[in-house]
């Protein structure tokens, strides 16, 4: 059985949900400096292509199709979080213990931090497909930019604090904790704005597949 044009479009989308996904839960340990002494991970660079890629697969296929993406990405994160936690607890060869200090702090992550990262996104990517057929409705299906942007105002928001709250709660107070979310939340929705033309790219793209069917 042969896959159609507009299944192969959609598998790509898929796939560039899921890498975007992993890139940020894995590179994003790396900080690099920002403005006003502020520290930015790198995966602001990937993680908004997260949201934006539910807004365009919710424009295009519907919020159904949407929500798909959004459990594809919670099974994902839940089975590469297991296969890490074996992975560390399984034994080291002699032939490979050089690297075994640098793959504990890579792979290490504590349970809790795993299960923050967890609990946020499916939460917060769940309710970006609420908020944007929300904005979709209210604003009558004319402004998908508008429509995006607003949901991922909002699901940003809720992704930073529950990841904050859950995996720092009782080691920082909470005002350390909202500050260190107040502009992580802002780097996040400012790069999902700047890639708000690839949103617009990815819909005609997948909009021309379905017409040529």
């Amino acid at each position: 059985m042969f896959l159609g044009k507009s299944d192969f479009r959609l598998i790509i989308a898929l796939t560039i949900y899921i890498v975007s996904l992993f890139a940020a839960n894995t590179l994003g340990l790396k900080l690099m400096p920002f403005l006003f002494g502020t520290h930015l991970s790198v995966s602001v660079f990937f993680f908004p292509f997260v949201f934006l890629m539910t807004d365009v697969i919710g424009q295009v296929y519907g919020k159904e199709t949407a929500k798909t993406f959004v459990w594809a990405g919670f099974i994902s994160i839940l089975l590469f979080m297991v296969y890490s936690l074996l992975s560390l607890a399984l034994p080291w060869s002699s032939a490979s213990l050089w690297a075994q200090d640098s793959y504990g702090m890579i792979f290490g992550i504590s349970l809790r931090m795993s299960l923050a990262s967890l609990l946020a996104f499916v939460i917060a990517e769940y309710q970006d497909v609420l908020a944007f057929f929300f904005f979709k409705k209210k604003l009558h299906d004319r402004v998908f930019w508008l429509q995006s942007n607003l949901s991922n105002l909002w699901s940003q928001l809720l992704d930073t604090l529950i990841f904050m709250f859950v995996a720092f709660w009782g080691i920082y107070p909470v005002k350390v904790i909202l500050l260190m979310s107040l502009p992580w939340w802002l780097y996040k929705v400012g790069a999902g704005l700047l890639y708000t033309p690839l949103s617009y790219l990815g819909i005609r793209m997948l909009r021309y597949e379905k017409r040529n069917l």
